[in-house]
C-alpha cells in the first residue's frame, strides 16, 4: 500500500546560522535575515520569470533532524501537542517549509530575506507565493490561539529538537 519515495536536493540554502540554537523559529521572526540559495546549475533555466514574485515558498529537508516523537512541546507553548499539530523539525519525514522574500537572482543564485533556516540545508523545491491563493483568513489557530500575546521575533530555537 505504501511505497518508498526518495527526493534529490535541487540546491543548498546558505545562511549565517551555523547551529540551530538561537535561530528564529518562523520566517516572521526572521525579519531582515538574509541568505542565498545555490541552485544546481543545470536547473537554472527553471528560474525563468521567478523574479516577478516578491516571495517564494521553500520546501527543504531538515538535515540535522534525527528521529521523532508523536507528542512534542513546541517552542511556542509549554504543553505537549501531537506532532502533526506543530511545526517541529523532528518528523517521520523531516520536511520544512518557509515563505521567504525573494530579493534577486543571478544565474543559479537566489538572494532571499526573512530566512529561518540553518546553513547547508538541502533544498527540495521552490514554489512561487501567490497572494490570492496562499493567504487565508483564518479564524482558528488551534492551541496557538491561547498564546496570542507571543512575540514570534523573541522566540528562538534551542536544543530540544536535536
Amino acid at each position: 500500500m505504501f511505497q518508498d519515495i526518495s527526493y534529490k536536493p535541487i540546491g543548498i540554502i546558505h545562511t549565517h546560522y551555523k547551529d540551530i540554537t538561537g535561530m528564529p523559529i518562523q520566517p516572521s521572526g526572521a525579519d531582515g535575515v538574509s541568505g542565498t540559495i545555490i541552485l544546481k546549475p543545470e536547473l537554472t533555466s527553471g528560474l525563468k520569470d521567478i523574479e516577478g514574485f516578491s516571495h517564494i515558498i521553500l520546501i527543504y529537508h531538515f538535515h540535522l533532524a534525527t528521529g521523532y516523537k508523536l507528542e512534542v512541546t513546541p517552542f511556542m507553548d509549554r504543553k505537549p501537542h501531537g506532532l502533526f499539530a506543530t511545526r517541529v523539525p523532528l518528523r517521520p519525514n523531516p520536511i520544512g517549509i518557509s515563505t521567504v522574500k525573494l530579493l534577486k537572482t543571478e544565474h543559479n543564485v537566489l538572494y532571499i530575506e526573512d530566512v529561518d533556516i540553518v546553513d547547508g540545508t538541502p533544498l527540495l523545491d521552490i514554489k512561487p507565493f501567490f497572494e490570492k491563493f496562499d493567504n487565508r483568513n483564518c479564524s482558528r489557530n488551534g492551541w496557538l490561539d491561547n498564546n496570542r500575546t507571543l512575540n514570534i521575533s523573541e522566540i528562538k530555537s534551542d536544543n530540544r529538537f536535536r
